[in-house]
């Protein structure tokens, strides 16, 4: 190792928008390159591509589904002969555990995504391709797992019957350079209220809707993403009759925008990994209220610091009382709470550690 640079390879299903394709991305982009010698390979499509990958080599394998792509990874990977492999999201995660012995002289890291017997309650297409005997005989194989948060970790120790000395606790850094804006939305007579998210049951967005239609004050509502979920949402809404303090954008790249022109981020999620969007809006000074549910929230929010944590749909309405009677955050704090936990360079140095631990066991 001390000769040559750590070859490690950063495998991913699609470049499309996504949380653990942007952070993947973004840790391969950022690795030091007098150490590490980068490849992002992808099994998806060039064409889905959201994500700026211009300073890394990035190969395409142009296949529609990840096990259509197995053939050409595995002979990628047997040509390569890297020193780490890392992937991310369960099924991509499983199919490369089970590569793995194939490789003795790699080192497979995966990175899981979920809190998966969380995630799998409500989104049974995860549990349906890959049942929990699946993933807990793979990730026996793998030889470490990045769990994103705390709760991440508990799960898959009481749940996976992973190894506490197999797992390593990295969350997410901060991937965008966004301003932390100056106004307080004091004396405002509407509240601007905004969620980013995939439209699926696991994100809670209806609850969010029925919390929204007990309020007894003017609001504007945005919801940013695409999902499966997107007709039952907006039936619910109409069924509440707020469609007209609802705005509905599918996809946008001026996310640091819409965050520094809302008021108050709000968060439905049952289950999360460790929820990117979070950090972004405080960082920019949008303060967070959040439905409690596993993924991370207690390392994000400070209370009354950043944001609350509502156990109840009572306490989401009183909380929303709260904020619009007398608004408690400011934005330097809501943004410094984050800014000091999850900086890049503080996150990077955990995964340059890891990488490097890694090939001192070769």
């Amino acid at each position: 190792m001390d000769n040559k640079r750590v070859h490690i390879i950063f495998v991913l299903p699609s470049l499309a928008a996504g949380g653990a394709e942007r952070i993947l991305s973004y840790v391969a982009s950022r690795l030091d390159k007098s150490i590490f010698s980068a490849t992002l390979v992808i099994t998806g499509y060039e064409k889905d591509t959201v994500y700026s990958v211009d300073n890394l080599n990035v190969v395409y394998l142009n296949m529609p589904r990840v096990l259509k792509a197995f053939g050409s990874l595995f002979k990628y990977l047997k040509k390569e002969k890297p020193d780490i492999v890392v992937s991310s999201i369960v099924h991509l995660n499983t199919i490369m555990a089970f590569m793995s012995p194939f490789f003795s002289n790699t080192k497979f890291v995966v990175r899981e995504a979920n809190v998966l017997s969380v995630l799998n309650k409500y989104n049974p297409y995860t549990k349906s391709i890959f049942p929990k005997f699946m993933v807990v005989l793979a990730y026996k194989l793998v030889d470490c797992i990045i769990c994103q948060s705390k709760d991440m970790r508990n799960d898959m120790i009481n749940n996976y019957k992973v190894k506490a000395s197999k797992m390593v606790l990295i969350n997410n850094p901060i991937t965008q350079a966004f301003k932390t804006k100056v106004e307080t939305p004091k004396n405002k007579k509407t509240l601007k209220f905004i969620t980013i998210g995939r439209l699926s049951k696991e994100k809670g967005h209806i609850r969010i809707i029925e919390a929204l239609s007990k309020l007894n004050y003017p609001f504007h509502y945005t919801i940013i993403g695409k999902g499966p979920e997107k007709g039952a949402i907006f039936d619910y809404i109409n069924h509440k009759n707020l469609i007209n303090s609802i705005q509905y954008i599918e996809y946008t790249n001026e996310v640091e925008h819409y965050l520094t022109d809302s008021d108050l981020f709000l968060q439905g999620s049952y289950s999360e990994g460790f929820p990117n969007v979070l950090i972004e809006s405080s960082v920019v000074g949008t303060p967070i209220l959040a439905y409690n549910g596993v993924g991370g929230l207690d390392e994000i929010i400070e209370i009354e610091k950043n944001g609350y944590i509502a156990n109840s749909l009572d306490e989401f309405v009183n909380y929303l009382n709260v904020i619009h009677d007398n608004f408690p955050f400011k934005p330097h704090t809501v943004s410094q709470v984050v800014v000091n936990k999850f900086s890049s360079s503080k996150i990077m140095a955990q995964y340059t550690n890891l990488f490097l631990n890694l090939t001192k066991q070769n």
